[in-house]
């Protein structure tokens, strides 16, 4: 009977830690004005609610997104959300009275958690925004962070050995996208600059593996869509600076 006592009081002391190793969100989601004028605009991201250093880096980062995505000048005093819708609805509004048949404008972002242990949290974001033109433009982002340090993580901070994870990855984008390895990264119509390979400005952490994403534009046609290359945890561990159990 003891045997068993302890062996229940072990699985639920480990299932507790392993849920207090994990952040607590909550969904939080923000719209634009409601009006005949005003351009259509939905956010929706989780809300880090632990009072600790990574839940303000978190919250602070995605804040920082949001404003990006939708402010179109370089005001300084845009430094929050609220500021931020202000100013993509304004900048439409102003468009639309000097040119009453323009297309509504619309913006998009939907933020969630992909990945987590005890060292490290990502969350992605997929942003859409149409401001006039032949179609909208959208993109996604990562934001990684230490959850030891409490800080966001650039990306040349997630690697012991960057410049062998690079090659790494050009090795599995040309196997991925069928160019011949002995060949120019660009020799099949993709359009690297420089003729040189080079990682995506958004990789992160997933379920899956390390994630690569080029954005429309990017290395590509926008025809093309965004490119994916996800990297398996088993085969690029040796680079990483915060290996993932598998």
């Amino acid at each position: 009977m003891k045997k068993h006592l302890c062996a229940i009081f072990f699985l639920t002391l480990l299932i507790s830690c392993q849920t207090e190793s994990k952040l607590t969100f909550e969904p939080t989601q923000l719209l634009g004005e409601n009006c005949k004028d005003c351009p259509q605009i939905e956010i929706n991201i989780p809300n880090a609610l632990d009072d600790s250093p990574v839940s303000e880096a978190i919250n602070r980062s995605v804040r920082e997104e949001i404003i990006s995505i939708l402010s179109f000048t370089e005001d300084e005093n845009i430094d929050n959300v609220d500021k931020a819708l202000q100013s993509f609805t304004s900048s439409y509004k102003e468009l639309k009275a000097k040119f009453p048949d323009e297309i509504p404008w619309e913006a998009t972002i939907d933020g969630e958690v992909v990945y987590e242990d005890e060292n490290i949290i990502t969350l992605m974001l997929n942003s859409y925004s149409f401001t006039g033109g032949a179609h909208g433009y959208a993109s996604t982002s990562f934001l990684n962070f230490d959850k030891r340090q409490g800080t966001e993580l650039e990306n040349w901070e997630l690697f012991d050995d960057l410049e062998g994870f690079e090659d790494f990855a050009e090795t599995k984008f040309r196997i991925q996208e069928k160019i011949p390895q002995n060949k120019n990264i660009n020799s099949t119509g993709f359009m690297f600059e420089g003729d040189s390979f080079h990682l995506s400005e958004n990789l992160g952490y997933t379920q899956e593996g390390l994630q690569l994403i080029y954005n429309q534009y990017e290395v590509a046609s926008y025809a093309d869509g965004p490119i994916v290359l996800t990297l398996p945890y088993n085969e690029i561990n040796l680079y990483l600076k915060r290996k993932v159990k598998i």
